[in-house]
């Protein structure tokens, strides 16, 4: 299904930028907070990989497989958007201490 290609790229994509943007960074909050966003668009890549698999496959051990990805992959996700949501109120406090130091 082209729209599960389109979706599992671009996730990807944003698991590269997020990645990118972790080793750019100097701040250990926002660090943590970035790896969360990046764990998040890996589990959707290998969800959304997974789901794309049911579709283009049709044999029981592809069935087995992309059932084992989709659960890894939204618990990745689900794991991610709960240490994303952890961290957000540290990343603003971080940010708003190094404004007022540079």
């Amino acid at each position: 299904m082209p729209v599960f290609v389109f979706f599992i790229v671009l996730s990807l994509a944003f698991y590269i930028f997020y990645k990118i943007q972790y080793v750019r960074s100097n701040r250990p909050m926002e660090r943590k907070w970035l790896s969360a966003k990046s764990s998040m668009m890996l589990g959707l890549f290998v969800g959304l990989f997974g789901i794309n698999t049911f579709f283009v496959q049709q044999s029981t051990v592809a069935y087995a497989i992309a059932t084992i990805f989709i659960v890894l992959g939204f618990s990745s996700v689900w794991a991610g958007f709960k240490a994303y949501r952890h961290f957000t109120p540290y990343v603003k406090q971080e940010a708003a201490e190094w404004d007022k130091s540079s």
